[in-house]
């Protein structure tokens, strides 16, 4: 859980997030382009793989592969396992 509060302590892995819930299944490319339109976020193409390790590694970004190309999913399935956590001894404390 660690993993995924660090993933989410930054704000340009949570607009990668914003965008990646608004429009599923990017390119670096597409997500890049964006970034810098929308949201003024002028980081390299590294930069933002770096952020999307991060996001994977915490199981918040999902990659799938098609040819020559891959494509960014958000997977907000550990966003419920956050919300569980509190939920769950809020419901246990009633």
């Amino acid at each position: 859980m660690d993993l995924l509060f660090k993933a989410l302590a930054d704000p340009t892995r949570r607009k990668i997030l914003d965008e990646l819930s608004e429009r599923d299944g990017q390119t670096l490319f597409e997500l890049c382009s964006r970034l810098l339109m929308r949201h003024h976020i002028a980081s390299t193409r590294q930069a933002i793989s770096q952020h999307l390790a991060l996001l994977e590694a915490a199981n918040l970004v999902v990659v799938k592969r098609q040819g020559r190309y891959k494509f960014l999913y958000i997977n907000t399935e550990p966003l419920n396992a956050i919300m569980q956590r509190w939920m769950e001894k809020k419901k246990d404390d009633s």
